[in-house]
Parts: C-alpha cells; structure tokens; sequence
C-alpha cells in the first residue's frame, strides 16, 4: 500500500537532552498541526533534523534519538554543528529568508552557504530515497529544502512530487538577483505540484520560471519536456477548533486557575474600565515590522492625545535566530524604542508598552487573544500570519477588532479586518482611533464573517485540498502516459518500420531534429544529425523528407550534397531527390509590402523581437523578448493581421514563440499528402513539435505514426519528451 513522506527541515518534535537523558514533546505549529491526521491517520512518515547535531548527541544516544523518533513515525536526519551554520543559518536564513522577503540589502551570497546547502538537501533526498516505495506520495516543506524535488525526481522520475513554500516568494525583478537562480528554479519543477499562500507568490514563480528557464507557462501550468508542473495556490488555515475551545475553557476556568499573566490584566482592566488594550504577538524578526509598529503607536499618542492612558500596548516578541547579526541589532533597536517611548509618556499609574520578550506558553496566549481588544499586526512583508487567524478564532463573543499589514498573505482572505500599509504612520494611527471607537455591533458583524470562513477553510482542510490536488496530478499525467512512445510502443514501432515494404518519414526540424536556439540561423544541422537522416534516406525503399518553415534557401544550404528531399515554407517550395527547388503552390506575395510595416511597427515596440522575411510567407520571432510581453504582443499582433489578411486568401500561423504569415492554402497537411499520391507507403512516420504539425498530423492516414515533441495539447498519435529522444528513435530505424 502507498504511504505519504513529508518532508521539512524540523521534525514535529521537540527532542531535547536533559541530565544525559531524551525528552520527546510534540511540535505546536501550523505544519504540524496542518499534517497531524495525514501523518497520525494514515501511513505516513515524516523526515526532518531532530535539532540537535552530531556533536550534541552523545554516541550510546544515537540509537536512542531513533527510536523514540521511529515511534512517532519519524525519521531523524542527522545534521553536524557546521552543516547547521551553513544550510540553516546561512543559505536559509542569511540568503534565501531575507531575498524573498525583499530585504535585499541582508541578503549574503556567500557561495561556501551555498555548497553546504547543496550539500543537506543531497542528505535530505537520500534519507526519503531509502523509505521510498512505488506508488508513494512525497510531500516536501519551506525555503530550507527547494532543491530536493529535483533531487528526489533524478532518481525516482516517476515519483509523484509535491512542494510547498510556506513564506513569500519574491517578484522576478528580486529573485533574479539571486547567483544560483536557475539551480533554485529547477530544484523546485521537480515537483508535480508547486504551492503557495497566496495568488501573489504563484504569479511571481511562473513568472520567474518563464523570464528564467524560460518554459512555456500557461495560465498556472509549466510544460516541461517530459511533464507538466502545477502550480496553484492554497491559503494555510489553523486549528481553529483548538483555539476556540481554549478561549471556551478560559472563560469557564475559575479565579483560583487564572495564570499571574491574566491577573495582571484583570487588575489593568479593572482599575481603567474603559482603556483598551492593544495586542502585538510576534517571532522577533525584521520582516515583521515590529520597530515601525512602536513608532506608528508613538505617532498615533503624539497625534491624538487625548487616547493617553486610554490604551496601552501589550507587546509580545519571541526570540529567533538570536545568532543572526540582523536580528541582534533588530532587538537593541525595539529595546531602546520600548524604553525612549515608555520614558517619554508614561505617567505615574500608566505605561504606555508592556513588552515581553520571551515564549509563552499556549495557555498564557489565550490569555493575551482572549483580554485585548484590539490585535495589531504589521509585518512589512510575512508568507500568511497564523496569528491573525488565532486571534479571531478566539474572540468567542465575536468583539475585537483586528487591524492587518497589507502585506500578510492573510490580509487577502480577511478583508473584514481593518487592512492598512505597514509604511503608512498617518494612515495606521486613524486606524487605531477607528478600531478604538468602532462599535460592537460592527465588531461583531465583521467577526462573524471572519470566523465562518476561518473554521471553515482550517488547516486540515489546506491539507487535504494540496493532497487532493497532487493525486489529480498523478490523474493527469496518467492520460498522457497513454500517448507516451513507451519502451513496448517503442519496440513496435521499429518492428513495423523493418517489417515493411515501403517507408516515408516526414521529419520537422526546429524543435525536433535540433533544439530551439535564440538566432534562428545558429540552428545549423551538426555532422552528427546529417549523417543519421542520409544513412536514413539511403536504406532501400525510404524516403525521408525534411519538412518545414525554414526559407528554401537556408534549407537547401544546410543540407546540400545530400538527396533528402526537402520542403520549405510549410509546403510552398519542394526539393525532391536530386531535384531543383520548384513551386509546389500558386502562390503570391504582392501582400507581402502591406503587411511588412505593420509587423515592423511591432518589432520597434518589442525589444528582442525581429521580422524574418520568406519568399512567400513572413515571420515576427520573439523568442528573446520578455516572455509576458511578448506574449501580450503576440496575441495583439495576431488580431491585427487576422483583421487585415482576412479576405486575401492568407491565415497566421501561431507556432513555437514566432507567428508566420502566409498563405492559407498553404500548409504541411497538404504538402504531406501531396507527397502520397501515387506512392504505395505501407509505413509513414511523421514528428514535428508546434501548430504547424497538426496539419500534418491530421491529413496523414490514421495507419500513420504520427508523434509530438513535448507534452502539448495535439492530434497526434503519440509523444516524445525531447529532440535527444527523436534522434534515439531515429537511430532506432537503423539498428
């Protein structure tokens, strides 16, 4: 039977070393919490670094730290004290964690970070290859492991593959900055499924992916040679029953069970009635905005001080990554604001911040959720914001009002909160006033909303909707690999070919026989191919055509000295063996001066665009230009000739990054069978990768072999994922 791996940097356990001795507690976290009944319920494993290295595990404890993660049905990946440094302090933390939360100027691109973090992802990937069966389904967690899609696929091509990036992912302009992009890029397209938080993130992947790799993205599909990516997006919900039934207990629990925290805000409550209590629960981190926030609550008192002694500002910031320069220098900086601002406003029974920088325990921030009345969340830049979604779930009378950074990948799915620029001090300070004086009756109408989307959409529900979807992945690729040239389907095929009497084989060429290149004139046939198709056409009873777009005049200079027949220009010139180049269609090109100025009006307009100019057909190439805007163009480009040749007998071509126009009677179906009459072929081949082919593919006999390059929507019979398997395939004929 199949099991699902889930695989993350942490397992969801606290292991811990105490007087020579191992604790186990469970993790309390979104993922874990989010995968607890797919990792519990079901057969799973889940693989992550224990937390403590190499160094700090004593030997007679190595066994142990396995065991008691074997019972949890975990695997613990074992990490050195340098391997730590340089994958998670380093690459994650001082490369990746700040370039995708656009704190560019944070950013290290230290390449010796770079080669450790290569090096714990490889570790990573063999630890899943050793537990991975047929049939498994991978799930694999965050910025810290993005290359072990790729590393998990090169070994397991069929394993189906799902990711998820749990924190922004930055716009193309950022991410290009960024040395090993393309490693990045790729580590992650292993996956059959990408995800994300929010739309926002998923178009600046497929976005990257397009400027970057260059793949074909189509709305949120990537083809690759052999396989498409998904990629979507899925909102990371909480345990929202959890958090609501805390908040329940809290209100039943009796005064002798009251934590000191809550009696603390009790006495603040009772002696100011009518204050209001101003909540800020952050990890202590620069993306959150935490020292901007303290500067909006200064400026909201300087602004409106008549609130002095009104509200007080309930400041809880966790410590992280303490090691890290930043996040030091961040903490001196909150210090010293908390300080200078309690030290400019406080009266003799009023401090304006009550700061804590600390953890607390889950009890304690029920506590906090459930006494403020007013939760103020500010990160610059942050993935989702669970915090924001636990604060309502625990406002069981539906008062309080939440006011969230635009900037949090929450703020698109709670639009009833009060949503504010983290940058804007006027702007959060008239919010501030707002959510102090707004009524119950809007903070319970607003809560409501919030609460019936939240407990409906939690984060079991984000869980099973990113596994459903991986599994249709699995269903799509399945009705691919129908049409797939398969090693049996393979082995048919040349036995049909050597078994019969007469053969032909229409063969495209860009694409096909050689791969897509920037300059079209750069795509010249190597010595390799030429003498694969002429030893090809020179077996008895085979003709080999080479069929394409190509001008006859670069065709015939590529291939002269050789009798393959040719036929240029989508069927409007024909070579036949040992032949001169004739007409094979009455065509004409008086058209030709009036559309030329509008195709050069558009290569003016698009840098790395440019007019090909045929005998009887013209070609706009944007292969090099941007790939959004070029395919903005193309498509404007192609309304505006189909409007202007509609009624000149002539059509435009859509083909691979280049729109052709010519004329409509012209074509490869045509040309193909033109190619038939007369001839007795009891077999016939044809393989080409864009539109033009489906001519081709449609007008051949259905006895035919007709093949696509790449996985593309097509009429053809079979596919092949690339030009190295249409040259195996050829070489095949010949065995």
């Amino acid at each position: 039977m199949s099991k699902t791996i889930i695989i993350s940097n942490r397992l969801p356990l606290k292991i811990a070393l105490e007087d020579d001795k191992l604790r186990v507690t469970p993790s309390v976290g979104g993922l874990a919490t989010g995968l607890k009944s797919f990792h519990k319920d079901g057969d799973s494993i889940w693989i992550g670094w224990s937390g403590l290295t190499e160094e700090e595990i004593p030997d007679h404890l190595e066994d142990e730290v396995k065991e008691k993660a074997k019972a949890e049905d975990c695997v613990a990946v074992n990490l050195t004290e340098e391997e730590v440094d340089g994958f998670y302090y380093g690459f994650s933390n001082r490369t990746i964690w700040p370039l995708f939360h656009y704190f560019m100027e944070y950013t290290e691109a230290e390449y010796n970070f770079w080669e450790t973090y290569k090096q714990v992802n490889i570790k990573y990937a063999k630890e899943v290859l050793k537990y991975y069966e047929e049939g498994d389904r991978v799930w694999v967690h965050d910025y810290q492991l993005l290359l072990v899609p790729k590393l998990i696929r090169d070994e397991e091509p069929e394993a189906i593959i799902g990711f998820f990036n749990h924190i922004p992912f930055p716009s193309y302009e950022v991410f290009r900055t960024l040395p090993w992009r393309e490693s990045v890029l790729e580590g992650m397209l292993g996956a059959d499924l990408i995800g994300f938080h929010t739309y926002d993130y998923e178009r600046h992947f497929l976005s990257s992916v397009s400027r970057i790799l260059r793949h074909q993205v189509d709305f949120n599909e990537i083809t690759l040679p052999e396989r498409i990516v998904k990629v979507d997006s899925f909102p990371m919900g909480i345990d929202y029953k959890k958090f609501e039934e805390a908040a329940l207990n809290h209100f039943r629990g009796s005064e002798d069970e009251q934590s000191e925290l809550q009696r603390r805000l009790d006495l603040h409550l009772e002696a100011t009635p009518d204050a209001k209590l101003i909540l800020s629960i952050d990890r202590l981190d620069y993306t959150k905005g935490i020292a901007n926030r303290i500067r909006a609550f200064e400026y909201f008192l300087e602004k409106f001080p008549e609130f002095i002694e009104k509200v007080r500002l309930v400041m809880l910031a966790v410590p992280s990554r303490s090691n890290v320069p930043q996040y030091q220098r961040l903490k001196r900086e909150i210090d010293e604001l908390v300080g200078r601002i309690n030290g400019k406003f406080s009266t003799v029974s009023w401090t304006p911040i009550w700061y804590f920088y600390r953890s607390m325990p889950f009890d304690n921030l029920i506590d906090l959720y459930t006494s403020c009345d007013i939760a103020l969340l500010t990160p610059i830049r942050d993935g989702m914001n669970l915090v924001a979604k636990e604060y309502i779930a625990t406002r069981t009378d539906h008062t309080g009002v939440l006011i969230l950074s635009e900037m949090a990948g929450a703020a698109h799915e709670m639009n009833e909160a009060l949503i504010i620029n983290p940058n804007n001090f006027e702007q959060i300070a008239l919010t501030l006033k707002e959510a102090i004086n707004m009524p119950k009756e809007e903070q319970i109408e607003r809560n409501k909303i919030l609460q019936k989307r939240l407990k409906r959409y939690d984060v079991e529900k984000w869980a099973k909707d990113f596994m459903s979807a991986l599994i249709n992945t699995e269903d799509n690729r399945r009705a691919f690999e129908s049409i797939r040239i398969s090693p049996k389907v393979a082995e048919q095929l040349v036995e049909d070919y050597k078994s019969s009497e007469k053969r032909v084989l229409f063969l495209d060429y860009d694409g096909t026989l050689v791969d897509f290149v920037d300059k079209p004139e750069d795509a010249k046939p190597d010595p390799e191919l030429i003498d694969l198709v002429t030893k090809l056409n020179n077996q008895e009873n085979t003709d080999v055509v080479i069929i394409s777009g190509r001008d006859k005049e670069t065709l015939g200079e590529w291939w002269k000295g050789t009798s393959i027949e040719l036929i240029s220009e989508h069927g409007a010139w024909m070579r036949q063996k040992n032949c001169e180049w004739e007409l094979s269609e009455n065509v004409k090109n008086e058209w030709m001066d009036a559309v030329r100025p509008v195709i050069e009006s558009f290569v003016d307009r698009t840098p790395g665009t440019f007019l090909e100019e045929k005998n009887y057909s013209l070609a706009w190439h944007y292969r090099k230009a941007d790939p959004e805007l070029g395919e903005i163009r193309a498509n404007e480009l192609s309304n505006t000739l189909k409007g202007l040749v509609s009624n000149r007998g002539l059509s435009v071509l859509a083909g691979n990054k280049v729109l052709e126009i010519k004329s409509s009677g012209v074509n490869k179906g045509k040309a193909s069978s033109k190619k038939l009459v007369g001839q007795n072929y009891d077999f016939i081949f044809a393989i080409g990768d864009d539109w033009t082919d489906e001519y081709m593919f449609e007008e051949l006999p259905s006895k035919s072999y007709t093949v696509k390059v790449g996985i593309k929507k097509t009429s053809a019979n079979y596919y092949v994922n690339d030009t190295k398997r249409v040259r195996e395939i050829l070489r095949s004929f010949l065995d």
